[in-house]
């Protein structure tokens, strides 16, 4: 669990599966995929809506030549998404899985976001006529280890160009960190539509449409971890986000207000890659070369409140997105105009 909080924490994507994929792979391939799908799912969603965030403090276009540098942080909450913490897991649905109690039943397990734990499965067959079976315990998820938000930090400049227009890019350089790595880039457009009225000098507000793209791309290497004998063992994610939003804001000196309506959609994808060698159950002796890959696509509605405060060169920022999952977003912000 500690390495899924590592990558998690640095990225917002999750090699969660990594702790207990000897004992997932134990259970067969399809069986391993399968839950793993389900387990991630919720993560994967979160983070979409984590990186679809951020990309506008104000409505209000910047002149030609107007710039600004800004340090963005987003925090995803899924304290209270009790829907999003577990899944239901049938036995029927699974070829080797079972529960060691109630078996047969289906039951809610932890998600990666949740905070079950203790549930043990077995794994049973036959190997040279002699019955073989493996027992281990299901993953928990972050909640169990007290985190209940989705975390993410960027670089962010934005740029005005001629008759509204305003040019956006975003940059996480590469990290490294205890096996993971990752990095982040994007690109967005403005335009405020207000800049092309005769009236936009004295207007008290600005209304603009903004598009933004974000791809993430990390990797989490498996090898110096020996939770299965193969090689060239890695999780390889990433996450692509596209936001759509109609924005509105306040003109004023020093303080000013915005918000805005959005269409989120991405895409999560994450491959399970490398020589694994199972050694236990009936799977045992088994070997899979880069054994699955999940994808998750998201789409959704999104609103959001938020303020600024100019003070010269120096603002400050906070906004609050509604949407499946819920985002608060802080920056700190140094510019001209």
């Amino acid at each position: 669990m500690k390495n899924l909080l590592t990558c998690f924490l640095l990225c917002g994507f999750s090699a969660a599966m990594a702790q207990d994929l000897n004992d997932l792979l134990a259970a067969g391939v399809e069986d391993a995929e399968q839950f793993t799908t389900d387990y991630l799912e919720p993560l994967s969603e979160s983070a979409v809506y984590n990186f679809a965030t951020g990309w506008y403090n104000t409505a209000d276009a910047k002149p030609l030549g107007g710039f600004e540098i800004s340090v963005v942080g987003n925090l995803t909450n899924f304290k209270n998404k009790s829907d999003k913490k577990a899944f239901v897991l049938d036995p029927n649905d699974y070829q080797n899985l079972d529960f060691v109690n109630n078996p047969g039943v289906a039951r809610e397990v932890s998600s990666a976001l949740g905070d079950i734990s203790g549930v043990e499965v077995f794994v049973e067959g036959q190997v040279s006529g002699t019955t073989v079976r493996q027992t281990f315990e299901l993953p928990s998820g972050l909640s169990r280890e007290g985190i209940d938000f989705v975390p993410s930090g960027y670089l962010q400049g934005s740029v005005g160009l001629i008759k509204g227009t305003e040019i956006k890019a975003r940059f996480l350089p590469k990290l490294e960190y205890e096996g993971a790595a990752v990095g982040l880039i994007g690109f967005g457009l403005q335009h405020d539509f207000t800049k092309l009225l005769p009236a936009d000098k004295i207007l008290p507000v600005a209304i603009s449409a903004i598009i933004g793209y974000t791809k993430v791309n990390g990797d989490y290497d498996l090898t110096d971890i020996n939770l299965v004998q193969g090689n060239d063992q890695r999780i390889e994610a990433a996450i692509s986000t596209w936001a759509f939003n109609a924005v509105v804001s306040t003109k004023l000196p020093i303080i000013n207000f915005y918000g805005g309506l959005g269409y989120v959609t991405g895409k999560s994808v994450t491959d399970v890659l490398g020589t694994y060698e199972v050694t236990a159950g009936p799977f045992a002796s088994e070997t899979y070369e880069d054994p699955f890959s999940i994808t998750k696509k998201v789409n959704g509605v999104t609103g959001n409140v938020g303020a600024k405060l100019k003070l010269g060169f120096f603002r400050l920022n906070a906004d609050y997105t509604l949407g499946e999952f819920n985002t608060w977003t802080f920056g700190v912000n140094f510019g001209f105009r």
